[in-house]
């Protein structure tokens, strides 16, 4: 593996699992004005926690490469219900936008499931 392939799986890590971080502490920092908007879409808000800690949990499992796979497949599929359950009104062009969004997440998330977390992670630190 080269220099730049070792480099790429982390910043890509990285940056795909930074939206999820960023989201969870901002769901913590606004709790009830993100339970009343999945209420209004139909989604219980007592899954809130939950859905707080995949944020959290999975994305710096999938930015420190910890059971990376694992973690991945999770975001994986918490981006496409989300695409479904809160950006399905395809008359809206953002919310396309940020339903084709999701699906590209996902397909990212769906790669790192296939590849693995590269050379700089906790999977992989015994590795040579």
């Amino acid at each position: 593996m080269n220099t730049f392939q070792s480099l790429a799986a982390p910043a890509g890590r990285i940056l795909i699992s930074l939206i999820f971080v960023v989201s969870g502490i901002s769901k913590l920092g606004n709790f009830s004005g993100t339970q009343g908007y999945m209420e209004s879409v139909g989604v219980p808000g007592m899954l809130l926690p939950i859905v707080i800690a995949v944020e959290l949990l999975g994305g710096l499992a999938v930015i420190f490469g910890w059971n990376t796979r694992i973690a991945a497949f999770l975001l994986a599929g918490f981006s496409l219900v989300s695409a479904v359950l809160f950006h399905a009104n395809f008359g809206d062009q953002m919310q396309m936008i940020m339903f084709m969004k999701n699906l590209a997440l996902a397909g990212g998330f769906l790669m790192i499931v296939a590849l693995g977390a590269g050379p700089w992670s906790i999977d992989n630190r015994s590795k040579s």
